[in-house]
């Protein structure tokens, strides 16, 4: 008899326990994660009277992959557009939470005597609200259309970020043991070098060889290759000193910025809810009831801790923003508890050994109590602000009040200021991309070139090809933006501005020559002035070439293309607002996309005879048909089944059209659906038909009565498929498809 190994049976136990507790938390509207952890209870060897899982190890490092996909379809959510998107409010609102709630978390964790090391972990996971648990609170509420709501999620997302370079740093710190400002300024200079250098370069590549290997590409395979990416991101990302879990949020954003994200998503979510399910049961299976017992007044007061911490600096944060005093308690309130960074945080710990092990429990059990809290709280909130209204002084609400108002007058055009960002970021971009260049010509085709030259020619070689590699950066560092609306606004505005504009060019020009002196530098040891000269040489003719000029702005324009090829294919489809939609708005006119049902007495008909714009008022801009879009479509336009038509109107107009559209869809006719049932007849040919020695054409089975000769067997039992020209012959079986009621009639004439 053969045995299962220990893996097979415990994953059994782990997912018919999940199935169970999933389906009962779905019936009472918890969230499913409470549903896995309490599955995790279930099946862990704390718990006597239930079987335990054995295989623990395995257990664990399969809740790691779960980590690695959960980490991957939170990058497949985000986009580097969309965090550009939040805007000043989420930007000042999440600092403030994330800065105070670690604050927080660090001194009740110090009031406890607990390690420094276990109260920098609890002010992370303190810091991070749960994005899984509020969304679906906020739709379970019918609250995702709300103000607030919008504000809540773009705070998230911010959190989200925050929380993965957390996880770097945590991490870098944990290993180190060392908290000196020079080594966290070494990682997050690391860390940034990495994020921009991955972020171009991925964006550059991969939708350009996912766009080429379309036609060839299913989406078994494209499973496998996003996954590939994945995995290989993580591996990566490990051997250059990051978590496996933070390279598989990067290749998730870098493949969000594809045409391909959406399928990506899709393919990929049954996997992740696989194994993200395994990790939650994990988590639940690490946590040990005895101490929860013996800590339950810290969780009790880390409970209160978040509830009176969002309450008010989770408010404040959003106030300071300069949003009304309702939305601010409304975002506050909203964001009163931890979840999924939380376990991730905490496992981080566990695997680093640098917590004790009494934080894992405490943290899922105030995870838990909080996450039951949240609706609660989320309704809680407006009778807060209406107790609150009552209680503030009249002078002290006129203030809030017109900050709120105040602060959202104020607008920053400011020519400088963008010019010197722009400037930053090309530097900084640019200079990354350099480096990286110069960093595996070092260790990579120098080395490969002494295999087959000699030494000097290898050195001569090497720094020739280095230099001809990264000149296109800097060129783009020292030329870009000289040219710039904001540059010759100001050079046109004051003469006081031209020797500062001067300047900022100067100082690119002192970058480029010290990255070809380094690169220089790397097998030459030459006299500085002359090696200085030859960098100031080559860095002029970098400057007036005209083919670095064409590469270097091909290769902004494809990233660019790239960048935005997803947004510009989400409007041609219509899944996304054209950007004028938001000029609509100010008067009083929108955008709706409405599909013309199969069974709409609309199709077939032209814009014309339909007459729209003149009878309802709406204006038929686009007809997106499958992968084909009509822009302004004429009146001789014919309507299709499934045709998006993307209109204008008011929302008058726009409610009237629907309502139109919907009466004009045919309603159901069984007696005609079961009349046009098609049927198979079998007619045989008797000696005296008048068919015999006459063609189907001539007969007429299609043209006169509706029918279709499918097969005629003849007398041996052989099946022939015939052509019109086909005589019929006496002793055949006519094989008919068609109607009922017309092989009837053909069936009596026939037989007359």
């Amino acid at each position: 008899m053969t045995t299962l190994p220990p893996l097979i049976s415990d994953l059994s136990l782990i997912l018919l326990c999940a199935a169970i507790t999933t389906v009962i938390f779905k019936k009472l509207k918890q969230p499913l994660v409470l549903g896995y952890i309490v599955a995790g209870f279930l099946a862990s060897p704390n718990i006597n009277f239930t079987p335990s899982v054995i295989d623990t190890a395995s257990i664990h490092t399969w809740s790691e992959i779960g980590v690695i996909f959960l980490l991957f379809a939170l990058g497949l959510e985000f986009s580097i557009k969309k965090i550009l998107k939040v805007g000043g409010t989420a930007i000042i609102s999440a600092s403030t939470i994330i800065f105070c709630m670690i604050c927080i978390g660090l001194v009740v964790g110090l009031s406890f005597g607990w390690k420094r090391m276990d109260c920098i972990y609890l002010g992370g996971m303190l810091a991070m609200s749960s994005t899984t648990i509020i969304y679906k609170a906020f739709e379970d509420l019918g609250l995702l259309k709300k103000k607030f709501a919008g504000i809540v999620l773009s705070i998230l997302i911010l959190e989200d970020i925050v929380a993965i370079i957390l996880l770097v740093l945590l991490s870098t710190v944990a290993v180190s043991q060392n908290f000196e400002g020079t080594e966290l300024m070494f990682s997050m200079a690391k860390l940034v070098f990495f994020l921009v250098l991955w972020f171009v370069v991925g964006i550059y590549i991969i939708p350009i060889l996912l766009r080429r290997a379309k036609k060839f590409i299913t989406n078994e395979m494209l499973l496998i290759i996003s996954l590939a990416l994945c995995f290989g991101m993580a591996v990566f990302a490990t051997n250059v000193g990051f978590s496996a879990a933070f390279g598989a949020f990067i290749m998730g954003s870098i493949l969000a910025e594809t045409v391909e994200a959406e399928k990506i998503e899709k393919l990929v979510a049954p996997v992740k809810d696989l194994f993200g399910a395994i990790f939650f049961v994990s988590v639940g299976m690490m946590v040990d009831f005895s101490m929860i017992t013996e800590y339950i007044g810290p969780i009790v007061i880390i409970t209160l801790a978040i509830i009176f911490g969002q309450a008010i600096f989770g408010t404040g944060g959003v106030l300071l923003s300069g949003q009304p005093l309702k939305t601010s308690i409304q975002c506050g309130f909203s964001l009163m508890q931890i979840g999924e960074f939380a376990f991730i945080i905490a496992s981080l710990g566990v695997s680093l050994n640098v917590t004790s092990n009494f934080l894992y429990p405490i943290v899922v059990a105030v995870s838990v109590i909080t996450t039951f809290l949240t609706p609660y709280m989320i309704r809680l909130s407006t009778p807060i602000y209406s107790y609150v209204e009552r209680r503030l002084p009249s002078r002290l609400e006129w203030m809030v009040n017109g900050y709120a108002s105040e602060y959202s007058n104020i607008t920053r055009s400011n020519y400088w200021k963008y010019l010197i960002v722009d400037i930053i970021k090309i530097v900084s971009i640019y200079s990354i991309l350099s480096i990286a260049v110069i960093l595996l010509s070092k260790k990579f085709l120098f080395h490969l070139l002494e295999h087959f030259l000699s030494v000097g020619w290898s050195n001569f070689i090497g720094t020739f090809i280095t230099l001809i590699l990264i000149a296109p950066f800097l060129r783009a560092i020292v030329m870009k933006k000289n040219h710039s609306i904001e540059f010759r606004a100001l050079w046109k505005n004051n003469r006081r501005n031209r020797a500062p504009l001067i300047s900022t060019i100067l100082l690119r020009f002192v970058i480029d020559i010290l990255f070809v002196l380094f690169v220089i530098n790397i097998k030459y040891r030459a006299s500085i002035t002359i090696t200085i000269g030859i960098a100031i040489m080559l860095v002029l003719v970098m400057m007036f070439s005209r083919w670095l000029k064409k590469q270097s702005i091909y290769m902004e324009r494809v990233f660019i293309k790239n960048l935005r090829l997803r947004d510009i294919e989400a409007e041609f489809s219509g899944k996304k607002r054209p950007k004028y939609a938001d000029t609509l708005l100010s008067h009083d006119l929108h955008i709706s996309n409405y599909t013309v049902s199969a069974d709409s007495s609309w199709v077939g008909k032209t814009l014309a005879h339909l007459n729209i714009g003149r009878k309802l008022g709406v204006h038929v801009i686009s007809i997106i048909r499958g992968n084909h879009r009509i822009n302004i479509p004429g009146g001789e336009t014919v309507i299709f089944p499934n045709d998006n038509l993307q209109i204008i109107g008011t929302d008058v107009q726009i409610d009237e059209f629907t309502k139109r559209a919907d009466k004009a869809c045919l309603d159901v006719d069984y007696s005609e659906i079961e009349k046009s049932e098609i049927m198979l007849n079998q007619l045989p040919v008797e000696h005296n038909s008048y068919m015999i020695n006459h063609s189907i054409r001539e007969i007429g089975f299609r043209d006169k009565y509706n029918c279709l000769v499918v097969g005629i067997e003849k007398g041996n039992g052989e099946l022939i498929v015939p052509s019109t020209d086909t005589p019929i012959k006496q002793g055949d079986m006519i094989w008919l498809v068609g109607e009922k009621e017309n092989l009837k009639k053909i069936s009596d004439i026939i037989t007359k």
